[in-house]
């Protein structure tokens, strides 16, 4: 039984490899804006209240080209909708750097450029997973899974580390040069992905009729709807990304806040690097539970640390757990999901995900606001826990759920 990540996936699928290893590099680059992005608005006004209101900004468009990236997914040639994605997607950090340029940053245009980029990764993502779906073997899925996982950790300590230094040394505009430089490269390894067939479509719906269908089936599955649940409760209150720039002003500067960001990947990565016992596992969705309420646990000692190292291990712990709970969500996904309904049900996910950041940062953002730092993120750990809770209780099939 081997405890590690398995990495021979990329060696026999040549297109899998060109499409994650772009993935990889691109990723790298979202993160140090993530962190630039944040930092910027901070720095500008000094308010934790505008980075959550940003993070608002972000969340409104993609509630909406999720869902519309799903059906697009499912009709069209997903390898030409990510090309075009990564195209705007780089126009777009191009825009970012030539504001951070200026000797006066607008602020506007940051509050009209990050929405626009986190609309276009509303129809990103769900050609992404069904592309993936795609061009790997079923038996893979659960390799895809904890490789998903690796790069993602790996991304979220090397890019926020890289952010941070970026800052610090060079300015903002270098960070939004190299997330450009990232979709660039991006862009080269899927265009060199070939024979990839358009989605099979058996039926002439239109674009409601398509999203209809599309939750019809996902509401059909208590095991999908758990997935979705719990990792929105979990995402909207504890995780206080938001808060970092402040956090970080009482544990160093500037310099502490990368660490602050790459933290939780340390966790990740660990257990992404030793996934290999996830093969191992049946009951999925008792284990994404049981992560996710670890994940609160973890939040609300962090928030009750007052030593950056201590904080630091503390976050490690939470994100160690929600790569446990991002593993086992994939492999429910890829199981259960017909290919034919996979951009949608990525859309759908995506909602949940991508959503619950966003909604935290500004929840956290305004309870710390009204109530300190300290009681915001302590406040959200519990939350999260008793979240998770009322999800399972009500949703007895995701805690039952088994895989064949």
């Amino acid at each position: 039984m081997s405890y590690f990540v398995d990495i021979s996936l990329l060696k026999r699928n040549p297109r899998f490899c060109l499409l994650f290893s772009g993935q990889a590099i691109s990723f790298l680059g979202t993160a140090i804006t993530s962190v630039a992005l944040p930092y910027q608005i901070y720095h500008i006004t000094h308010s934790t209240l505008m980075i959550g209101l940003l993070s608002l900004f972000q969340l409104l468009p993609l509630l909406v080209t999720a869902l519309l990236g799903g059906v697009f997914a499912d009709r069209h040639h997903r390898r030409a909708l990510l090309i075009i994605a990564e195209i705007l997607l780089a126009l777009a950090c191009l825009l970012l750097a030539l504001n951070a340029y200026l000797a006066e940053p607008h602020i506007g245009l940051i509050f009209l450029i990050a929405p626009i980029m986190s609309a276009i990764t509303g129809l990103h993502r769900p050609a992404m997973d069904g592309l993936t779906q795609q061009l790997v073997e079923r038996q893979d899925f659960a390799a895809v899974s904890s490789l998903v996982g690796f790069v993602y950790s790996g991304g979220m300590i090397i890019g926020p580390a890289i952010g941070g230094l970026l800052i610090a040394h060079f300015g903002l505009v270098t960070a939004y040069v190299v997330d450009f430089a990232s979709f660039f490269i991006s862009l080269i390894a899927i265009i060199n992905i070939k024979n990839v067939p358009h989605p099979a479509v058996t039926h002439d719906l239109s674009t409601w009729a398509s999203l209809k269908q599309g939750f019809k089936y996902a509401m059909s599955r208590q095991e999908l709807v758990g997935t979705y649940a719990v990792d929105f409760v979990a995402m909207i209150f504890g995780m206080p990304n938001a808060l970092f720039p402040a956090i970080a002003q009482s544990l160093g500067g500037v310099k502490t806040l990368g660490l602050l960001y790459s933290a939780p990947a340390v966790g990740s990565l660990v257990i992404s690097v030793y996934s290999g016992w996830v093969h191992h596992i049946k009951k999925h969705g008792i284990a994404i539970a049981i992560a996710a309420v670890l994940w609160g646990l973890s939040i609300i000692l962090f928030g009750l640390s007052k030593e950056l190292w201590l904080a630091l291990v503390f976050l490690a712990f939470a994100g160690a757990a929600d790569a446990v709970s991002g593993i086992f969500r994939q492999m429910i996904w890829n199981h259960t999901i017909p290919t034919e309904f996979r951009g949608r049900l990525s859309g759908i996910a995506m909602i949940s995900y991508l959503s619950g950041p966003k909604l935290g940062d500004t929840e956290s953002g305004l309870v710390a606001a009204a109530f300190g730092v300290g009681a915001s993120v302590i406040s959200g750990g519990v939350l999260c826990i008793i979240g998770v809770g009322i999800c399972c209780w009500a949703l007895p099939k995701f805690t039952k759920y088994q895989a064949e």
